[in-house]
């Protein structure tokens, strides 16, 4: 057995209840700091498993199992690279490593901003998705605030808006060089490399 399998037969049981939904549950009381290292320098997240919980447990199960080394941020949004939308935001997006595609985990449900009080502030950290409900592995950090992320925002037409989960608290001046970083279309060209994320201490 691998050892991200080996880490996904550890803490299936105890998932949080929602079909398929197997993670560690992350304890109560001080956020969790992860460290993401990139091919241009590092910067580090702190996920609120308080406020955000199942979105917590979603991201550190990723973290913890390997899946994001090697991985890429492979998106930036900016205004002139979104002519099709009428509400313009400004983000980079990143996600796993795409050879362990095929042991991913499933979707998780979508908490909303109107519950876990975590908004699309300059820094957040929040996790990507289509429909509600279908969040996997992609993650985006917000560059200014985002307020049509938020609940009720219609950014995605469905207004659910999308599920953050944390901020960058050491390392902006990474995430901002990663958003100016060469672009065609919204694609980052090349993709900046995910060399490694862990939690830190």
């Amino acid at each position: 057995m691998n050892t991200r399998r080996a880490i996904a037969a550890i803490v299936a049981p105890l998932g949080l209840g929602a079909p398929g939904f197997a993670a560690a549950a992350p304890q109560a009381g001080d956020p969790v700091r992860v460290v993401v290292e990139t091919g241009m320098g590092s910067f580090e997240l702190e996920v609120d498993v308080d406020a955000a919980p199942i979105t917590a447990a979603n991201f550190l199960r990723y973290v913890d199992g390997g899946f994001y080394d090697g991985g890429t941020f492979f998106r930036t949004v900016h205004a002139d690279n979104q002519p099709s939308d009428s509400i313009r935001i400004a983000v980079v997006q990143g996600g796993r490593n795409p050879d362990l595609e095929a042991e991913s985990f499933p979707p998780i449900p979508l908490e909303r901003t109107s519950d876990t009080g975590l908004l699309h502030l300059d820094g957040a950290v929040s996790m990507g998705r289509s429909g509600p409900d279908t969040a996997t592995h992609s993650f985006f950090i917000c560059i200014g605030d985002q307020p049509s992320l938020d609940f009720g925002g219609m950014r995605n037409p469905d207004g659910q808006g999308f599920a953050a989960f944390g901020r960058v608290v050491a390392g902006m001046d990474v995430v901002l060089a990663i958003h100016r970083a060469p672009y065609e279309a919204q694609r980052l060209t090349p993709p900046v490399r995910i060399t490694r994320v862990y939690r830190k201490g």
